[in-house]
C-alpha cells in the first residue's frame, strides 16, 4: 500500500477549502493546506465582505437626508475614503487570522505557497520547490474576474480586486457589467459620491434574475442617479493628461458617443482559476469554461481528486461552497455520502435597493409549469412616508396553481437579504400559497405582504398576451 504524506491536500484557502479541511481533520484524516495569497478567499479578503462594509458606508449619505424627515438636524457630513479602506483593511486581517487558527486550531498543516498539480497524488509547492504526496486531493482555487483584453486601452481598467484598495476615490467611474457585482458597485461608488455610469451590454440588468426585480431595480438605481446605459459596450479606452497630474479617460462606446471619466472598472464575470494549475496533464477533466467537470459528490475524472467552490462553477456562491466543503469531507472522510441540493438557493444583491430571491423567476417557471398565478405587490416603504425619498419596496410569489406551491419568492426592498433567508426555508420545505396566508401578519412590517396577497394574475406563456391586473395587497 502507498504511503503518502497526507490523507488529504487542499489547494486553495477560501471559504470551502477551509471548511473540507477543517471536518476532514475532525474525522480524523492528517490534512495539509496550501494558499497563495491570504487564508479566508475571495469572499472573505476581496469579495463579499469587504464589499457589504462598503455597502453600509455608501447608505449614510441616504440616512442623513432622510433624517431631517424624523426631526434630526446636523452639521455638514464629509466622507474620507482613506479611513475606510484603514478600518477595512484591519477587519481583513482579524478575519484572515480566524480562518488561520480555526485550520490550526484542528491540526491542519498551513503552507503559504503556490500549489500546483504534478500528477494525481503529488502536489508541487512552487515557492518551496518540493513536492507533497496525498492519497485525496481537494482543489478549491475559486475564480478570477476576466476584462475584455481584446478592447484597447484595458490596460487602463481595475476590477473588483483593486476596487478595495484605490488610494484615492474618483470623482466619475464606468463600471461595465450588468450582473450582481457590477450593480452592487455602482451603487456603492454613486452611495460615496461618485458621478457613476453602469454600461451593460444587454437590454436589461441582472441576466438571470425575475424580470419584474430587473426592471425596478434599473427604475431606482437611475432615480438615485447612477446612470444606467444598456445595449452598449466600450470599444476604446483613451488616457488623457488631467490638470493635476491624474489622467482621465475619454471611453468611446459602440453608439458613438465618449464618456469623461476618472476610472473603468470591469465587473463582466469570473472565470474558474484553473489556467497554470497542472489540471489537464493530471487527467482532471475541465469543460469549455475551464471549471472543474465533477459529479455530485465533488468527484472529478481522477478517482482520488475532488474540487469544491467556484473552480466547478455549479454556483458561485460562497455558503454553496461551504455545504460543498462540508459534503465533501463527510463523504470521503465519514462514510456518510452526502451530494448538494443546488436547487432553490436563496441569494441576496447587496444593490440600492436590496434584492432578495429564492426559487424560479416567473419565466422559468411558466416554462416547467402549465399554471402559474403571479401575486405582486408594490408600494413604499413605511420610513420614507417621512423621508420624503421616492424609493419602492417590490414583493413578488411564483406559484404552482395546480399545487399552490410556492415556486419563488424574489424581493426588492430595505432588508431583503435578511428577509430571504428565513423564506428559502419555506421554499425548502415545499410551502404552499395556502400556508403562506395562514401565517399571522407582523404589522407594521413590509414582511406582511408576503402573507397578505390575496389577488393573482395569471403568468401569461411566451407569446401570451400582456398581463394587465397585478396582485394588490
Amino acid at each position: 500500500m502507498a504511503t503518502y504524506d497526507y490523507d488529504l491536500f487542499t489547494i486553495g484557502g477560501g471559504s470551502g477549502g477551509v471548511r473540507a479541511s477543517r471536518m476532514a481533520a475532525q474525522f480524523g484524516a492528517k490534512v495539509g493546506i496550501a494558499e497563495e495569497y491570504r487564508y479566508g478567499g475571495t469572499c472573505v479578503i476581496r469579495g463579499c465582505v469587504p464589499k457589504k462594509l462598503f455597502v453600509y458606508a455608501s447608505k449614510f449619505s441616504e440616512e442623513f437626508e432622510d433624517a431631517a424627515g424624523f426631526g434630526w438636524t446636523s452639521g455638514e457630513a464629509s466622507f474620507s475614503w482613506p479611513t475606510l479602506i484603514a478600518n477595512k483593511d484591519r477587519e481583513i486581517d482579524r478575519l484572515n487570522n480566524v480562518y488561520i487558527n480555526i485550520l490550526k486550531n484542528n491540526n491542519v498543516e498551513i503552507y503559504q505557497d503556490r500549489a500546483v498539480l504534478k500528477d494525481a497524488h503529488t502536489v508541487h509547492l512552487v515557492n518551496e520547490n518540493r513536492d507533497i504526496t496525498a492519497d485525496k486531493i481537494l482543489i478549491a482555487v475559486g475564480a478570477w474576474p476576466n476584462k475584455d483584453d481584446t478592447l484597447p486601452g484595458v490596460e487602463h481598467t481595475i476590477t473588483s480586486n483593486e476596487a478595495f484598495h484605490l488610494e484615492r476615490l474618483p470623482n466619475r467611474i464606468l463600471i461595465a457589467g450588468g450582473g450582481y457585482i457590477a450593480v452592487e458597485f455602482a451603487c456603492i461608488f454613486n452611495g460615496l459620491g461618485v458621478d457613476t455610469t453602469l454600461l451593460y451590454r444587454r437590454e436589461e440588468i441582472l441576466r438571470g434574475f425575475d424580470d419584474d426585480l430587473r426592471r425596478t431595480l434599473h427604475i431606482e438605481m437611475e432615480k438615485k442617479g447612477v446612470k444606467v446605459v444598456t445595449q452598449n459596450v466600450m470599444t476604446n479606452i483613451e488616457q488623457k493628461p488631467g490638470p493635476s497630474g491624474e489622467p482621465f479617460y475619454d471611453v468611446s462606446l459602440t453608439d458613438g458617443r465618449v464618456i469623461e471619466v476618472d476610472l473603468v472598472m470591469f465587473a463582466i464575470g469570473r472565470d474558474p482559476k484553473t489556467p497554470g494549475m497542472g489540471l489537464v496533464s493530471s487527467g482532471v477533466e475541465l469543460d469549455e469554461k475551464g471549471a472543474i467537470k465533477v459529479d455530485k459528490f465533488s468527484q472529478t475524472s481522477v478517482p482520488n481528486i475532488y474540487a469544491v467552490g467556484d473552480v466547478t462553477d455549479r454556483a458561485a456562491l460562497t455558503p454553496v461552497a461551504i455545504r460543498e466543503g462540508a459534503a465533501f469531507a463527510e463523504t470521503v472522510f465519514n462514510n456518510n455520502p452526502t451530494a448538494v441540493d443546488h436547487t432553490c438557493i436563496p441569494t441576496a444583491v447587496f444593490s440600492q435597493p436590496e434584492i432578495g430571491t429564492a426559487g424560479l423567476t416567473e419565466a422559468e417557471a411558466v416554462e416547467k409549469f402549465p399554471n402559474v398565478h403571479i401575486y405582486k405587490s408594490t408600494f413604499r416603504p413605511m420610513k420614507h412616508t417621512l423621508s420624503g425619498r421616492d424609493e419602492k419596496t417590490l414583493m413578488k410569489l411564483v406559484v404552482d396553481a395546480d399545487t399552490d406551491k410556492v415556486l419563488g419568492v424574489h424581493l426588492l426592498g430595505p432588508d431583503s437579504g435578511e428577509l430571504i433567508q428565513a423564506v428559502g426555508i419555506a421554499l425548502k420545505m415545499g410551502a404552499t400559497k395556502a400556508q403562506f396566508d395562514e401565517v399571522i401578519a407582523v404589522h407594521p412590517t413590509a414582511a406582511e405582504e408576503l402573507v397578505t396577497m390575496r389577488e393573482f394574475s395569471v403568468a401569461e406563456r411566451p407569446g401570451g398576451s400582456e398581463r394587465t391586473a397585478h396582485a394588490a395587497s
